[in-house]
């Protein structure tokens, strides 16, 4: 592909990317990974310059573009290369018309902008979390130990007992030590906030929106293998990942359970009352993961927040009810926006009497509210706010 047709094909992929984030459609490394899978005559240099265009102009965007060209002309005002590269040639992009619309820069569209301002979220924080992340991961306690490891790279040490960090694009999962359970990918703010779960060997622990279990993960370890560890979640898909992975980590106590949408505490009665702690890592809008999946900015809108905040307050009293007296909930969403973290434990400490905030001791964090929010900014993490409750006995 000459550099011309690299920025043709830049706009093609952006034109989808834009249109499956305002649909609800597939995120941008499945189109990027889809679109060149239909064109197997890409070398393997023209795909990586094409993602990574494709990418920063992403990046450079702050509310959604008009299209993929708009996006792109964003990014050659960023970076002057770009422009001489519009040259009408043959597969390459038309020359640059001195009216065509060009993409608004900034983090985000205006409304949510402002939302991360109101939480809290100043501008040099805000574009921190377009930058891109770098590849940690968590050695697992159950078959092997930090300080002892051998591996082919030596990584970072972080705050995190058992964290590594190493350049993005590090082939981890082509190790040894990944294919045979010995280290799991794992961003350092989710193993941070896995640390404020209070898992301990014989408890009953459920892990209440598990997803594909890295965090489940985290807890068996923990736990030492010991006693019951319950990985729920309302995805067929995502929750038959966690068996393999949990295969490969040794993690034999962890119990899988479907749960359907409106009737999951029908699917746990046996459960209630019962559990040490409830994990809610609770779906959200992800604006802490923007640094891996920057469209996701133009994925929300106002009423999909409001829909978020309204099912994270529907799992918070969902968990409540599994949990014994004296027993624990920790809540956790990847985002830095408020209405999905502070507002949520106001809401239901107001709600319910016999609970609690506890204050969290982790080895890096800012407080909020009742809570403890990571940053890209501050901490180095993904995004997340973690607050932990406590039942009255």
């Amino acid at each position: 592909m000459t550099p011309a047709a690299r920025v043709q094909a830049a706009i093609e992929l952006l034109d989808a990317v834009i249109s499956a984030a305002q649909a609800g459609g597939a995120p941008a490394d499945r189109i990027v990974s889809d679109y060149f899978r239909q064109r197997r005559y890409a070398g393997s240099k023209d795909r990586r310059a094409v993602r990574e265009m494709v990418y920063a102009a992403i990046r450079a965007c702050g509310p959604v573009p008009a299209s993929g060209r708009a996006a792109m002309l964003r990014l050659a005002e960023v970076d002057p290369a770009i422009a001489p590269l519009f040259d009408g040639s043959t597969h390459g992009p038309a020359p640059i018309s001195t009216d065509e619309p060009v993409a608004k820069g900034g983090v985000a569209p205006d409304w949510l902008a402002k939302a991360l301002s109101q939480s809290g979220v100043d501008s040099e924080e805000a574009f921190s979390l377009l930058d891109r992340a770098p590849l940690d991961v968590r050695v697992n306690a159950l078959k092997a130990d930090r300080d002892t490891l051998e591996l082919p790279e030596i990584g970072e040490r972080l705050v995190a007992p058992q964290a590594l960090r190493y350049p993005a694009g590090t082939p981890v999962e082509q190790w040894d030590a990944f294919k045979d359970g010995r280290i799991e990918v794992q961003d350092l703010g989710s193993q941070l906030a896995c640390l404020a779960v209070p898992a301990a060997p014989g408890e009953t622990v459920i892990d209440l929106c598990a997803g594909a279990g890295g965090k489940t993960l985290a807890l068996a370890a923990a736990m030492d293998n010991r006693g019951t560890l319950l990985a729920c979640d309302s995805d067929r898909t995502r929750l038959s990942r966690l068996v393999p992975r949990a295969e490969r980590a040794g993690a034999g106590m962890i119990e899988t359970r479907l749960l359907d949408p409106g009737k999951e505490l029908a699917a746990l009665d046996g459960f209630a009352g019962k559990a040490d702690t409830v994990l809610v890592d609770a779906p959200c809008s992800g604006t802490g993961t923007w640094r891996r999946s920057p469209e996701g900015r133009w994925r929300l809108t106002p009423e999909r927040l409001a829909r978020f905040a309204d099912i994270q307050s529907r799992l918070l009293e969902i968990a409540s009810q599994l949990v014994q007296p004296g027993g624990r909930l920790v809540f956790i969403t990847c985002s830095l926006l408020d209405t999905e973290g502070s507002d949520r434990i106001e809401a239901f400490l107001a709600a319910n009497e016999q609970w609690s905030a506890e204050a969290l001791d982790l080895p890096a964090g800012t407080p909020r509210g009742k809570g403890l929010r990571l940053s890209q900014f501050h901490d180095g993490t993904d995004g997340f706010f973690i607050a932990r409750l406590a039942r009255a006995c």
